[in-house]
């Protein structure tokens, strides 16, 4: 009996190895040794340690969002980081307005020359003691036409420059102080040059001699025209004739 009980003692421990056995052979892992190296390595020093615990030495650190620097740290105020409707709208509407100021000034130049060119015809002719050429009706009005045209584009042309809206804190320098400095030259021409010609035009018709202060039409003319012209070139060299500009 003991003998046969000893038998089946030995069978039962042989099936139990013979169950476990396969797992333990050379050259195969389990299931569990096979997963655990995969859950190892998803596992991070961080999330293995215990809440509450220390980190590591040698454990990285969490990542962080970059900051970039915002405007309050470059110095930069609230007031002046907002925009502003009105000094926008004030600057386009002072750009748009010199665009003008220039293009009419360079139309201005057109009559101008050519008030110069017929204010000799406009003129009498010969001295004391000669036979004196008067000048014909014609060539009186033509001049006096082209003398009008000049002085109504100039004070026009000046008027887009003198209420165009002004920007606080603009400095003006090189040739915009040349061509302002120059303004002080051909303003009070444009003003006494057609004062002088009608004095002389009057003087003329009584049968004068232009005299006095009239004489003196011709020379301010000229010297209206060439600071007019040297202002012109002090902010546009070089000339570029455009009077307007292609929509985007």
């Amino acid at each position: 009996m003991s003998c046969k009980t000893g038998g089946f003692v030995k069978r039962a421990v042989a099936s139990l190895l013979l169950v476990s056995i396969p797992s333990l052979l050379p050259g195969q892992a389990s299931q569990q040794d096979q997963q655990a190296p995969s859950i190892q390595q998803q596992s991070s020093p961080a999330q293995q340690a215990p809440a509450g615990q220390p980190q590591p030495p040698n454990a990285p650190a969490p990542a962080s969002p970059s900051q970039e620097p915002s405007l309050s740290d470059l110095g930069f105020t609230p007031q002046q980081t907002q925009a502003n409707p009105k000094l926008q709208a004030d600057l386009e509407k002072h750009t748009e307005m010199l665009k003008i100021h220039q293009r009419l000034g360079l139309i201005t130049l057109a009559p101008m020359a050519a008030a110069l060119i017929t204010g000799p015809m406009a003129s009498a002719k010969g001295r004391n003691g000669q036979t004196i050429t008067e000048p014909t009706n014609a060539n009186i009005d033509v001049h006096a036409a082209l003398g009008s045209a000049t002085a109504a584009l100039y004070f026009t042309t000046a008027s887009f420059a003198i209420f165009a809206p002004k920007i606080p804190g603009a400095q003006k320098h090189g040739a915009i102080r040349v061509h302002e400095a120059l303004a002080f030259v051909h303003g009070p021409g444009m003003i006494l040059t057609p004062i002088f010609g009608a004095m002389a035009f009057s003087q003329e018709q009584n049968g004068e001699k232009v005299h006095g202060i009239a004489s003196a039409h011709g020379a301010v003319a000229v010297t209206t025209a060439i600071a007019y012209a040297a202002s012109i070139v002090a902010v546009s060299w070089p000339i570029h004739l455009k009077f307007w500009e292609k929509s985007q």
